[in-house]
């Protein structure tokens, strides 16, 4: 059964150039698609993960037209893909959701379903940009991350609850440790701001009482390192 499985899968596939542009074309139109729905829905982004989308559809596309049925082609291609090692920044959940999106339209498009790539990408683009007109999964009181650094002879338990109070701020000590030997203290909050409290006004209080030490305000606790 294994030589039966060989025998049949050494047979390359026949691939025609009318049917190789077709499908380069289409990845390449599924990409910019793609491409244009993360820049309408992501508030910041940078140019290279745009053109990275693009192009990825197309590649993933090459990659499966040239493999096709020849299990030995594609065992070839995983040794040479095993040499190759990426090293990038690590991105957050929806980057990562754009990424995977944008090979399974080149892999769709490489196998020849153009209908159902064409047909999911459009579904899936319309869900993007309906989640993110709804801000769908958006906290009202997002938490915050309060890094403050103080003296040694200021108690961090005490020194800032009255400034927290005034300006109706919810907040949580998730860590302290010392800096500089021990001459300082790092304190870091969780904290949760009313719609009503002036963040600039709530920093300067602080920076009276620390003594215009760093003060570091963190929108996203997911990107501070503790």
């Amino acid at each position: 059964m294994i030589e039966t499985i060989f025998n049949t899968s050494a047979v390359d596939s026949t691939l025609s150039l009318s049917h190789a542009l077709l499908t380069l074309a289409t990845a390449i139109i599924l990409g910019a698609i793609i491409s244009f729905t993360y820049m309408k829905t992501q508030p910041a982004y940078s140019q290279s993960f745009t053109l990275t989308m693009i192009v990825l559809p197309a590649i993933v596309a090459i990659i499966i037209m040239l493999i096709g049925s020849n299990i030995a082609r594609a065992f070839s291609l995983a040794g040479a893909f095993s040499i190759i090692r990426f090293r990038s920044a690590p991105g957050d959940s929806k980057d990562i959701s754009y990424v995977l999106f944008s090979m399974a339209a080149g892999l769709s498009a490489g196998v020849g379903a153009f209908g159902y790539a064409i047909l999911f990408t459009i579904i899936l683009c319309l869900m993007m940009y309906v989640l993110k007109l709804i801000n769908f999964g958006v906290k009202k009181d997002a938490m915050k991350t309060l890094k403050i650094t103080i003296p040694e002879n200021l108690g961090y338990e005490e020194a800032f609850e009255e400034v927290f109070n005034k300006h109706n701020v919810d907040y949580e000590l998730r860590k302290v440790k010392t800096a500089e030997l021990g001459s300082l203290y790092e304190v870091v909050y969780s904290v949760s701001m009313s719609p009503n409290t002036n963040q600039k006004e709530f920093l300067d209080a602080i920076r009276t009482r620390n003594g215009n030490l760093d003060i570091t305000l963190t929108m996203n606790p997911a990107l501070q390192e503790y």
